[in-house]
């Protein structure tokens, strides 16, 4: 290696551990080791040591081509030395920062969302089923109050023709009277076998449901 491919992966390597120190605290940010079990926490360890193996290798594969040197340890520590003497506790800061500002970006994401959209929709549907349901009561408490005028009418009409009907009756021969009788009992009888049936159908269809 030249001097120049020296220097500039002796600078990558310092910056790399800087990067590693940054990694670090940001991963022991979010791993929250003292609420998760053991074997997720060495899961979680495992990949990030191998991932920022990799890391490190890339930047030096791509600085001199994955040449190695024992003085590359030493820039390594020395960047994350400097990360922890330098930019440390700024970076803790500014990583909190940064945390609290995605969360409240998030909930007033979430907030508009809910207030712009779910809550209109929401009014919508509400205003809706209000006034399908008004609707309807009012459409049934016309009905009821047509039929209440309805039944009055044939109530009213119903009398006098019973009368004559019942008069007309009286002034048919027996034999008449007693043949409309039976075919009225026979009719009856049928209507109700029909009526019957359709319980019975019904409720073996039930406790066959059931």
């Amino acid at each position: 290696m030249t001097l120049t491919i020296q220097f500039y992966t002796l600078l990558a390597m310092i910056g790399m551990g800087s990067g590693f120190g940054a990694a670090l605290d940001t991963y022991s940010r979010f791993l929250n080791r003292s609420e998760r079990k053991r074997w997720i926490v060495f899961i979680h360890d495992f990949l990030f040591w191998i991932i920022q193996g990799l890391l490190i290798f890339y930047v030096l594969f791509l600085v001199n081509e994955g040449e190695f040197r024992l003085y590359l340890f030493l820039a390594l520590l020395c960047g994350f030395s400097a990360y922890q003497a330098l930019f440390k506790g700024f970076y803790q800061r500014l990583l909190e920062f940064l945390i609290i500002l995605v969360i409240k970006l998030a909930r007033f994401i979430a907030n508009s969302v809910h207030m712009l959209i779910f809550l209109p929709i929401k009014w919508v549907i509400v205003s809706v089923v209000a006034i399908i349901i008004g609707i309807g009561k009012f459409v049934l408490a016309l009905l009821k109050w047509a039929g209440k005028i309805l039944l009055f009418i044939l109530t009213i009409f119903w009398r006098p023709l019973k009368w004559i009907l019942t008069y007309v009756w009286n002034l048919l021969p027996v034999f008449v009277t007693k043949n409309v009788g039976k075919f009225y009992n026979k009719g009856k009888g049928i209507l109700l076998k029909i009526k019957n049936s359709i319980f019975r159908t019904l409720n073996g269809w039930r406790n066959k449901k059931k």
